[in-house]
């Protein structure tokens, strides 16, 4: 929900799993401290689904939405939570006035160049301001790396995965930013139950809304069907159904927290 891709995001699709995906978020709240005046950001806000527990959490301050999906951001505005919604890519954006919070769930790793992008954010905030950033750490799992391996066997050339989401090593992040501040540097992994899925594979339904996105939308729909097969088959090896058909999905994430 950061940078700008080839296709829009699908709010219907990605909400599929809204729970899971919302934890991390409220984990990363949690391990907030005091604030500065200013205002919060929620950055890549995607449809606002952390807004109601910051809107909670810092009242009386403004929050700040800002996202690169229009039909994302159209869903965060009709929740009324944001004092103001902004279409921007993460990588050009700047604030009005510096920032008590700049809150990122899940969005800095479809933006490339953590090297100067995290010490630019963080130049944003007002003294004693927090960075608070997680991102999934999950694509040397098989969720995540055989999307990859069967694009590139079965379609060599359609897809450009140096344009799709990563991130760098843990060392790498507190190489960069233990300088600029006090950090706290954590991972967690969730061990979320998704529910049977009568159109395919829990993992694949779960993936194919963020990680497969740019990876399907690169192809055609009989180039499609093939992968989402191809990959079903391996998903029912490497995260097998139980007997009520519920997937046991292991899932990493980093987290960050950056006082200045």
């Amino acid at each position: 929900m950061a940078a700008k891709t080839t296709n829009d995001w699908n709010p219907g699709t990605y909400h599929r799993f809204r729970g899971q995906r919302l934890q991390p978020a409220l984990d990363l709240l949690a391990r907030i401290g005091g604030l500065p005046d200013g205002d919060v950001v929620d950055l890549g806000c995607g449809s606002g689904a952390a807004a109601p527990a910051l809107a909670a959490r810092f009242a009386g301050r403004q929050l700040i939405g800002v996202d690169s999906s229009d039909a994302m951001l159209a869903e965060a505005g009709a929740l009324g939570r944001y004092a103001r919604l902004e279409c921007a890519d993460i990588a050009e954006w700047r604030p009005e006035d510096r920032a008590a919070l700049i809150f990122s769930n899940a969005a800095l790793h479809w933006v490339h160049g953590h090297e100067a992008l995290l010490p630019r954010l963080a130049g944003m905030l007002a003294p004693d301001g927090v960075l608070a950033v997680q991102v999934p750490h999950q694509n040397n799992a098989p969720s995540h790396r055989v999307w990859l391996s069967l694009v590139n066997e079965m379609f060599p050339g359609a897809y450009d995965a140096s344009g799709g989401p990563g991130i760098l090593l843990p060392a790498d992040y507190h190489r960069i930013l233990s300088p600029l501040g006090r950090l706290e540097l954590w991972e967690t992994e969730y061990y979320q139950a998704l529910p049977a899925d009568e159109d395919g594979h829990p993992v694949r339904r779960f993936t194919e809304a963020t990680f497969a996105r740019p990876i399907l939308s690169a192809l055609d729909d009989t180039q499609q069907a093939r992968l989402i097969a191809a990959y079903e088959a391996v998903m029912d090896k490497a995260y097998p159904r139980g007997a009520d058909g519920t997937v046991l999905f292991p899932f990493r994430r980093l987290f960050f927290t950056l006082q200045v």
